[in-house]
């Protein structure tokens, strides 16, 4: 890959409800508020990182219990159960005007991308809970990519190297707490597009450090300044950048 551009996505930003499907969720607003609903702090991750590199940023705080954007059509979780329960008339109307549009968006921002640089590192950002199931996850950091694919390799192993230099106290992790190539955005994209133009990580953050008591600041700055690292990239932005091998 040579001189890449960056698109940064956020699927789980938030948990709003439209007002028209706000009578499936009565009852449940502490479902909405945990990791079930949205997840926390990767919007402000997003945000981070697009501002440090002037990336471009798509995003969306429609939560995940209306309709998963991070998951594939045919995904049994791409609703929620109240939400299933719906005519497919019902259904199809909340891919048509939250799901597909998404999609096409990000789409549409990483073809440009590589248009304009001749390919893309596409960062999907999320954050996962510290405990799910009785079990603790044993990671601040988690960096998910296809292990097929040996640009995406390449990157977080100098991304995982280079957060561990800034901050040593870290527990960095890669393809935790998920597997890279499972169903995703990242997966979906990179059906479309050849490893030559197109390399997608997800990002995922501990939970724990967005709350209080944790330099949640200090973290994303940690993350932007790694990622430049690893990218080789110089510190302005609107400099160009060295080929990325």
């Amino acid at each position: 890959m040579t001189r890449p551009g960056l698109v940064i996505t956020c699927e789980h930003g938030g948990n709003h409800i439209p007002g028209a499907y706000r009578h499936l969720f009565q009852g449940q607003e502490a479902v909405l508020q945990s990791h079930r609903g949205f997840d926390p702090g990767a919007l402000e991750m997003a945000e981070t990182l697009a501002e440090a590199f002037g990336a471009v940023l798509v995003s969306s705080t429609v939560s995940r219990l209306l309709v998963d954007l991070n998951r594939s059509t045919h995904n049994p979780t791409l609703h929620a159960d109240a939400v299933r329960r719906l005519p497919a008339e019902q259904r199809q109307e909340i891919l048509t005007h939250f799901y597909q549009p998404y999609r096409a968006q990000v789409e549409q921002a990483i073809r440009q991308t590589i248009a304009d640089c001749g390919a893309v590192v596409h960062l999907s950002s999320h954050s996962f809970t510290p405990e799910l199931n009785g079990r603790l996850r044993k990671a601040d950091v988690g960096l998910l990519y296809d292990p097929r694919r040996p640009g995406e390799v390449a990157l977080c192993q100098r991304w995982k190297a280079a957060l561990l230099a800034a901050a040593p106290n870290l527990t960095v992790r890669r393809n935790y707490p998920y597997a890279g190539k499972g169903d995703g955005l990242t997966a979906w994209l990179r059906r479309c597009l050849g490893p030559d133009v197109y390399v997608g990580i997800e990002l995922e953050i501990n939970h724990k450090h967005v709350e209080a008591g944790h330099d949640w600041p200090t973290l994303r700055r940690q993350v932007a300044e790694s990622l430049r690292e690893a990218l080789s990239l110089p510190t302005d932005p609107a400099q160009p950048a060295p080929p990325t091998p």
